[in-house]
């Protein structure tokens, strides 16, 4: 499934306990070629960035970080994979991993009409 999320936008639908982003978290994509980057603020997060690859069977891989709003500086890793909703928008579940702890979660995000 080839996919182009360039400038294309995300809010999270479910997320783990260890998670920090939610629905008030928006997510704006940009991708060149097989590199895919973004920028997500709202809720408990001032400022994070996205960047990675959108691999060849349509997984996207890519490394986070984030400042929250404790002031914390955090990041980690994940594994994300597309789906087509009927409606035609797109919706990522994923797999993710903290650095600092190695606490492990899953989240949705879809696409903002």
């Amino acid at each position: 499934m080839k996919i182009n999320y360039h400038k294309k936008r995300f809010k999270a639908v479910t997320n783990s306990e260890h998670g920090e982003v939610d629905p008030q978290t928006i997510f704006h994509y940009s991708q060149e070629g097989d590199v895919l980057w973004a920028v997500y603020q709202g809720s408990s997060i001032k400022l994070g960035t996205i960047t990675g690859l959108v691999k060849t069977d349509g997984s996207l891989e890519f490394a986070y970080q984030h400042v929250n709003t404790e002031g914390d500086i955090r990041s980690g890793k994940c594994i994300s994979r597309p789906e087509i909703l009927e409606d035609g928008r797109i919706q990522l579940h994923e797999a993710w991993q903290w650095n600092d702890g190695g606490e492990k979660g899953e989240s949705v995000i879809e696409e903002i009409a």
